[in-house]
């Protein structure tokens, strides 16, 4: 072993971490061209057939042709979205695990007192749809046709009328809860393993009403299936364009997106979370993905990485809030 005049170590030392340093920059840049030579796998929180899929496997098609290689969706649904998180969070962060977050999870940091996880054990890539609600009901069991009527109609059968929801912590219980809160009703939360089953029963007419996102019920609405009674955004969406906005209807201050993100597991290289944050830039300014996400309901959202990032911590805010107000406790 070579040995140094201890006068000599610290520049010989910072040489040392100099060249590291340098060999890291070289090096990131060599791990993006390379990524990915396997295939991907990207975890949904939530089941097959509902608004997390609607965005996930359409963005994840587009992904495949870019990247040359196979996406692997995961299904991994329960507990509000957090099953999933979960697992996500514990995902060897290689630049092949990566996770399709939603508003759930901003929710789910104050809903849940003892989680296995914190978003901060996630990288945000990309902000990838952002669908407002729309207050729905089935036609056979709802005879409101406006949404000052469906309210009325509340306030005369308290506790009577069943809303659906993906599950407790959802955008769906959270956005019911905030219409009770505003509208000054009282109505049956009935939560269910996910968007798509919530919405079987909608359409089947076991359940009301459902505060849903337009990436499951545009479709539904659009086909007659289920009735839009109030779109939950400060514009009408295009997708169902002759439903009135929430303030239009008469409900000031009902407004709540479900939006869907990629992210990463934390330790993920940073070369690679910006190659795929541009890989989905790209795939989002398609004209196969705008019009798929225009039918959807949504708009094509621009928020990527650090600005992503402060977005969900005012989310969490944001649904702390309705959470308290509420007075929402998980039993």
């Amino acid at each position: 072993m070579t040995s140094y005049p201890s006068r000599c170590r610290p520049a010989v030392l910072l040489a040392s971490f100099a060249a590291a340093a340098i060999a890291t920059l070289v090096a990131a840049p060599a791990v993006a061209q390379t990524w990915p030579d396997r295939p991907i796998s990207i975890i949904v929180p939530f089941p097959a057939g509902g608004g997390t899929d609607a965005f996930a496997r359409p963005l994840a098609a587009l992904l495949e042709k870019q990247l040359g290689q196979r996406i692997l969706i995961d299904n991994r649904s329960g507990a509000g979205g957090t099953v999933g998180a979960s697992a996500a969070s514990k995902a060897e962060p290689n630049g092949y695990n990566f996770f399709v977050g939603a508003a759930h999870h901003a929710i789910a940091q104050t809903l849940y007192p003892k989680l296995d996880y914190d978003l901060k054990d996630f990288v945000p890539v990309a902000l990838i749809a952002s669908p407002p609600q729309v207050v729905a009901v089935n036609p056979a069991k709802v005879s409101a046709k406006t949404l000052a009527e469906f309210i009325a109609d509340a306030k005369a059968n308290p506790g009577k009328i069943d809303y659906a929801s993906a599950g407790i912590g959802t955008t769906h219980h959270l956005a019911g809860e905030l219409f009770k809160l505003l509208a000054g009703v009282n109505l049956n939360h009935v939560p269910y393993r996910g968007a798509g089953p919530a919405m079987q029963d909608l359409v089947a007419g076991h359940v009301h009403v459902m505060f849903d996102g337009l990436g499951t019920s545009a479709n539904q609405i659009q086909g007659g299936q289920i009735r839009g009674l109030a779109v939950a955004s400060a514009a009408r969406s295009d997708a169902i364009a002759a439903v009135p906005t929430a303030g239009e209807a008469g409900l000031k201050g009902f407004e709540v997106s479900t939006w869907y993100a990629i992210f990463a597991p934390k330790g993920t290289p940073p070369a690679i979370v910006d190659r795929m944050a541009a890989e989905i830039r790209k795939a989002l300014d398609s004209d196969t993905l705008k019009e798929a996400w225009k039918k959807n309901g949504s708009p094509t959202p621009t928020l990527m990485k650090e600005e992503f990032g402060k977005f969900v911590g005012s989310e969490i805010t944001r649904w702390a809030d309705v959470i308290k107000k509420a007075n929402i406790k998980l039993e």
